[in-house]
């Protein structure tokens, strides 16, 4: 089975605010020249905007991993759990 169709098993209830914020955009911009996150989060939350010169996120469909928090290079990612009763619900656990 392929991930994107594992995900697809994946519910969530998303928040009206995000739990996942960038802390510096210049940083992404300036020293973040692989952007990494755009690569290792399972479910591509983050991604580069070339036209706006900025990292976008999805949070809603974050499966708090926490890989981002831990993975950014430059530590500007503040990663915290959703408000109870919000975030991903596991259907298999």
């Amino acid at each position: 089975m392929k991930l994107e169709d594992k995900l697809f098993l994946v519910r969530f209830q998303p928040d009206k605010t995000s739990h996942l914020h960038i802390v510096e955009g210049d940083i992404c911009l300036k020293q973040c020249k692989e952007k990494p996150c755009t690569f290792f989060c399972p479910a591509k939350v983050y991604e580069w905007h070339d036209t706006e010169e900025r990292i976008q996120t999805a949070y809603e469909g974050c499966l708090e991993c926490g890989t981002c928090w831990i993975g950014c290079p430059y530590d500007n990612i503040d990663w915290s759990h959703p408000r109870g009763g919000f975030g991903v619900m596991y259907k298999f656990g």
